[in-house]
């Protein structure tokens, strides 16, 4: 399962903040826009097009280059075209992995957007499981004369007020509980949130979307089936616990690496939950400290810490720690090293 990377120097991007800024300054001259959000990603690639060759316009100013249309001369007499009944041109380039390019490519690329006429907008457009490797030079050149957006999640209030206009616009009205549930089940990423408000929407009977529709037909993500697992094995529901397990490692598009990774996270939040219990933070403390957007998701991981003592929950984190080292570094069959992790979570070890 691919995972962007941000880099911290990158400004956040908030979609409405740029939109209004593209709009007040205008297109620039050359962008470089990746990460996971490719639905963002397509709609502000659309509000630059918008500016650039304005609707009811022919496409004589607009050029689109893929991966298998590109090369520096494609690229270059895309730029050399002008514009014609627009003000601007633009050049979209979608799926150019940068990442491969040979050094003689490098430097033609550069010689290619040195020089972009002030009434042109180039625009590379990576896709979702793309992330740079910031070590080559394309990007130093790249982002020194352009401008980078990586499009990640967007803010969890931001978030909330459009998936109650997508379910709206299907003539459905959901609680806000019951759009916290979907988020926290199906993801943070609206080109992942689409499908399942569509599904929803049509499942559920009455006007008003509730949580029991969305338990009902939303796609759990696992990292979502991860803390359901989690809250089985401190229920002492062992046997539920590893029916998640094995759904998990039934699953072809998380390996064993991810699902311990995913746990050790987990576990970690949920000790950090006790944490907050026993020295009277509570659950403004854990949303705080660990970026944990609702207060319904602090509520799910305190009530998780209440079943666990901290020696357990230590011993947990230490188990999932020591799991992820054996997979890396032993022959034992990695879905076994899991399967005895959670036993042994399951058990309580560490509780004195």
């Amino acid at each position: 399962m691919a995972k962007a990377k941000k880099d911290k120097s990158i400004p956040k991007f908030i979609y409405g903040d740029e939109v209004r800024k593209l709009r007040q300054e205008g297109p620039r001259r050359l962008y470089f826009i990746w990460g996971p959000e490719d639905y963002l990603s397509d709609q502000f690639v659309g509000e630059i097009r918008k500016l650039c060759v304005p609707e009811g316009t022919a496409d004589f100013s607009y050029h689109k280059l893929s991966e298998r249309d590109y090369s520096p001369r494609a690229l270059a007499d895309a730029i050399d075209s002008v514009p014609f009944l627009t003000e601007r041109t633009m050049v979209e380039l979608r799926g150019i992995d940068l990442n491969r390019l040979t050094d003689d490519e490098t430097e033609a690329l550069f010689e290619t957007v040195k020089d972009i006429p002030d009434y042109c907008t180039v625009v590379f457009v990576e896709p979702s499981e793309f992330e740079p490797d910031k070590r080559r030079k394309v990007y130093k050149k790249l982002l020194k004369d352009g401008t980078e957006l990586f499009v990640n999640a967007q803010a969890a209030d931001a978030l909330v007020n459009w998936v109650g206009r997508r379910f709206a616009a299907l003539g459905k009205r959901i609680e806000t509980n019951a759009i916290q549930r979907l988020i926290f089940v199906s993801g943070n990423l609206m080109n992942m949130l689409i499908p399942e408000i569509e599904k929803i929407a049509g499942y559920a009977k009455g006007d008003v979307v509730t949580t029991e529709d969305v338990d009902a037909v939303a796609h759990h993500i696992p990292e979502a089936v991860v803390f359901e697992m989690v809250e089985c094995l401190g229920a002492g529901e062992t046997g539920k616990a590893m029916f998640y397990l094995d759904e998990l490692l039934g699953n072809k598009d998380c390996d064993e690496n991810f699902v311990i990774a995913v746990l050790g996270i987990q576990m970690r939040k949920v000790y950090a939950a006790r944490m907050a219990i026993d020295g009277g933070g509570g659950k403004d403390y854990l949303m705080k400290n660990f970026g944990i957007p609702y207060e319904s998701y602090a509520n799910k991981y305190m009530n998780a810490a209440r079943r666990y003592s901290p020696a357990q929950l230590r011993r947990a984190v230490e188990l999932c720690a020591e799991t992820d080292y054996k997979l890396k570094s032993s022959g034992v069959p990695e879905k076994e090293l899991i399967k005895e992790c959670v036993m042994r979570i399951a058990v309580g070890e560490g509780d004195v």
